[in-house]
């Protein structure tokens, strides 16, 4: 008897996660979505379009004004820590 009600429990368990598993998947069918093409066209004009100061072969080198990654204009580098 015992071993029956265990083997019951084990079997709605089971078919908790596939109907939980289903229900994800459902919810993945209703997401938007583009052509390859698409996404891979917008990121050429994206990467195109956007200045990247860790590309200096493409971009040129920057000012030191401009460059984030740049040291402040201190004299001592340190950690300030909050």
């Amino acid at each position: 008897m015992k071993n029956k009600r265990t083997h019951h429990h084990l079997s709605e368990s089971k078919l908790k996660r596939i109907n939980e598993y289903s229900q994800r998947l459902k919810e993945q069918l209703d997401m938007p979505r583009i052509p390859v093409s698409e996404a891979a066209a917008s990121l050429i004009d994206y990467c195109n379009a956007t200045h990247d100061p860790l590309v200096p072969s493409v971009w040129g080198p920057l000012d030191r004004q401009d460059d984030p990654f740049a040291p402040a204009g201190n004299k001592f580098l340190c950690c300030n820590i909050m």
